[in-house]
């Protein structure tokens, strides 16, 4: 049985009513790095390095319910509070308006926390990997390639997560990034989260919250300069989904397609650090 190991290095925040964990490097304008599933603020472990190189102040939250940050008590975790959390975490960090970036579940948030906080808050807008949900469309392949939004939702579903020492992790990349060799120990930092008390059920919480229609801070045109990445071998998301989800800005909008699946920003750096840089530097 994994023994979740404690985090060392992290710093420690409160921010609308939560202690946060995040990880941070470098000084200047704040870049807000907030991580998906399943995954941690480690995933942004090279690009954290580059950020603060390039003259920024690069933060990744472990978001809420993943050890070391604080469980909440019952099941908060749908999109909008997620937006909240990064917004309450921006005053928090004191130096806003500040550069958000998001992916997977990230990338939710950080759609919910332009459209509820807007431009005083927020920037620059980046998004990785998830176009903007209220311009998702249903479809055959997406609901196939999308179905743990289903199974993960269902009774259990912790438990069969866990066998076999988190096994269902590296399955789950291996479907979102299909053409990603993943380097031995690319998993460990999210099983020993996982391995946290209460913490696999938290990260499960933010399926068993999503609703069939988007939350009031999705349902706003976004006026925050974005820029939205996508992985040309993302075994869910296709280009047309980033490029049709344009309608949802009345900003500037820019969609950045990439080697690589769900992950990009791990299994194409080069290619993700590039423009991403160039983006923020504007």
């Amino acid at each position: 049985m994994r023994v979740h190991v404690p985090e060392r290095d992290v710093k420690r925040v409160r921010a609308g009513g939560l202690e946060f964990a995040y990880l941070e490097e470098g000084e200047g304008p704040l870049v807000l790095l907030l991580h998906g599933f399943p995954d941690t603020a480690h995933t942004w472990d090279d690009v954290r390095p580059a950020l603060a190189a390039a003259g920024f102040r690069a933060v990744s939250p472990f978001t809420r319910g993943y050890a070391p940050s604080e469980i909440p008590s019952g099941d908060v975790y749908d999109s909008d509070t997620l937006g909240r959390d990064a917004l309450a975490l921006i005053e928090a960090l004191g130096d806003g308006p500040a550069c958000l970036v998001g992916h997977d579940w990230g990338a939710s948030a950080a759609y919910s926390a332009a459209g509820l906080g807007g431009r005083a808050a927020i920037r620059k807008l980046v998004t990785v990997a998830i176009p903007h949900p209220a311009a998702i469309r249903p479809s055959p392949r997406l609901m196939w390639g999308a179905r743990h939004f289903v199974t993960l939702r269902l009774p259990g579903a912790a438990r069969r997560f866990a066998r076999d020492d988190f096994a269902e992790v590296e399955r789950l990349y291996r479907r979102w990034s299909p053409t990603w060799e993943l380097p031995p120990g690319e998993t460990e930092a999210v099983k020993n989260a996982y391995a946290a008390p209460g913490c696999l059920r938290a990260a499960l919480g933010y399926y068993r919250c999503l609703r069939p229609t988007p939350p009031p801070g999705q349902r706003v045109k976004i006026d925050v300069p974005t820029l939205t990445f996508g992985g040309r071998d993302d075994g869910v998301a296709t280009p047309a989904m980033f490029h049709g989800a344009a309608r949802r800005f009345t900003g500037e909008y820019r969609v950045v397609m990439t080697s690589g699946g769900h992950f990009l920003h791990r299994e194409a750096p080069q290619e993700f650090l590039g423009p991403l840089l160039e983006f923020l530097r504007e």
